[in-house]
């Protein structure tokens, strides 16, 4: 089965590698494009059996299952562009949060599935969040999650909870990047150690906390009730967050739902307008 890729961005990108590197597809089965074809054919260069397609409307007349990696705003134009040339045996796969499965039902008449996947699946870890349209075949479903389990955890999820489980899974990497940044920083500028000292202590800390959640040796508070001794310095640094991080994650959940909301009502707008024309 032949696979399509609309958008070679970052996590277009990250999701044609991962799923070359996990023998999840050959190259020759990929048939990719970009607004700008540049960033396509860098792909190319570095896996050479990839096919290089130079229209949006030609994916569909090579690819079955066509992912659409655009931002939130492109995608109901590529769908309107692309509903000519689809069919019952097409399944689109949309990778954006603020369109909904059944508004993309509503632009296209073939199958949808949305997939929304996280930076650490390039590392073929973490996990990815599924929502399936209702007149998705299973077929297809099945194929779809087969696809993501080689390169992650596939989790079903409702629509309800799309935001705060993106948040967590495809956001948090960023978000916890950042926080880690600054614990180096703030080692660097209060101490005499190094920055690429702090820098691979930290990382390592990180990975040995991957490690030991990945084998499930302790949950998230045994771990911290392991580390932290009553009346020790772990436990004088744990009162400091304790007063200090308050309603941190709140705040960003408020802030990230905000700008989700504002996404789909843009969204929600454009498709009207090409449910008019």
């Amino acid at each position: 089965m032949n696979i399509g890729f609309i958008g070679t961005g970052n996590m277009g990108t990250i999701l044609i590698e991962s799923f070359i590197n996990s023998n999840a597809v050959k190259q020759e089965q990929l048939f990719i494009t970009n607004r700008t074809l540049e960033k396509a054919y860098s792909i190319q260069q570095r896996y050479p059996n990839v096919h290089v397609i130079q229209t949006n409307e030609e994916i569909a007349k090579h690819a079955t299952i066509i992912f659409i990696c655009t931002k939130p705003l492109h995608m109901p134009a590529v769908l309107k562009q692309l509903r000519p040339h689809l069919t019952d045996d097409h399944c689109i796969v949309s990778i954006t949060s603020p369109v909904s499965v059944q508004q993309l039902e509503s632009l296209v008449p073939c199958h949808v599935i949305r997939v929304i996947p996280s930076i650490t699946n390039r590392a073929l870890a973490g996990s990815s969040l599924i929502t399936v349209s209702e007149r998705c075949a299973d077929a297809y479903r099945t194929t779809v999650e087969q696809l993501f389990r080689s390169i992650s955890r596939p989790i079903y999820i409702d629509e309800p909870i799309t935001r705060i489980a993106s948040d967590l899974t495809s956001c948090g990497p960023a978000f916890f990047s950042y926080l880690i940044q600054k614990f180096i920083d703030a080692a660097v500028q209060q101490t005499s150690i190094t920055k690429e000292q702090a820098t691979m202590l930290a990382t390592e800390m990180m990975i040995g906390l991957g490690a030991l959640l990945e084998k499930q040796l302790y949950t998230l508070p045994t771990l911290q009730e392991k580390v932290c001794v009553k009346g020790g310095i772990t436990g004088a640094g744990i009162d400091v967050l304790e007063k200090e991080v308050g309603d941190l994650f709140v705040h960003i959940f408020q802030k990230t739902h905000e700008k989700f909301d504002e996404e789909k009502e843009k969204v929600r707008q454009q498709i009207n307008h090409i449910r008019d024309e």
